[in-house]
């Protein structure tokens, strides 16, 4: 981490502590957002023509790749995305005057805590970037 990604750490964790955020829950957003960042990655997919899909029946998710000989093969990875998910909706739950954010792009920040007064009935879809994006 060089000294701007660490002020802005520094940045990002004293206004979640200002939210009442503890330490440990400002980490576990880190950590989130960094399973959600590579994810997104790895959807839109490598430089060997990999990436990950999810069944369109079932919404597993498959890794993909190209075979040798021109036809796609592919296997079943763990759903990293849903557990990274349902751990920030158990954390959120005792932060009611907030919202998170998952953003899928994998160009930009891919989690938002938004609080819930600057939605002022706005979808938070055209709002979200008024938050805190938790990103280093």
């Amino acid at each position: 981490m060089n000294k701007r990604e660490a002020m802005n750490y520094a940045r990002v964790i004293e206004r979640l502590h200002m939210w009442d955020f503890s330490t440990y829950e400002a980490e576990t957003l880190f950590r989130i957002e960094r399973t959600l960042q590579r994810w997104g990655e790895r959807e839109c997919g490598d430089a060997n023509g990999g990436a990950i899909e999810r069944d369109e029946k079932t919404g597993k998710p498959f890794w993909t790749y190209e075979r040798g000989n021109g036809k796609r093969g592919r296997y079943a990875i763990p759903d990293r995305e849903r557990g990274a998910l349902k751990r920030l909706e158990k954390l959120m739950e005792s932060h009611g005057k907030y919202v998170a954010y998952h953003q899928p792009d994998c160009r930009g920040c891919a989690l938002y805590i938004v609080p819930v007064a600057m939605l002022e009935g706005a979808s938070i879809d055209s709002v979200y970037n008024r938050g805190l994006a938790i990103c280093v």
